[in-house]
């Protein structure tokens, strides 16, 4: 009963455990400005308090902050995209 979890979705479960989640609804983006450098790029050594992705609800940006350093192995999320409450947004490893 144990693996039954790991064989519902193939890499949902691991991408759950490590993954930074939004704490609101709103739209993501990946760099401080249009044009400019993402935050973080998958392979990249994190330190925690990094800004991962920027979140903008009502008007507001919210910096997404990693919570421990680490390596980003996925950003699961686009730039502009809206995402939802407790959304995977980047996974660490």
């Amino acid at each position: 009963a144990t693996a039954a979890p790991a064989e519902i979705g193939a890499s949902a479960p691991a991408a759950a455990v490590n993954a930074v989640k939004s704490p609101m609804v709103g739209t993501a983006y990946l760099s401080a400005e249009p044009g400019a450098k993402p935050f973080v790029s998958p392979g990249q050594q994190v330190a925690a308090g990094d800004t991962l992705v920027i979140i903008e609800a009502m008007k507001v940006m919210n910096p997404i902050t990693a919570p421990s350093a680490g390596t980003v192995r996925e950003v699961l999320v686009g730039n502009g995209q809206p995402v939802e409450f407790d959304q995977p947004l980047v996974v660490l490893a």
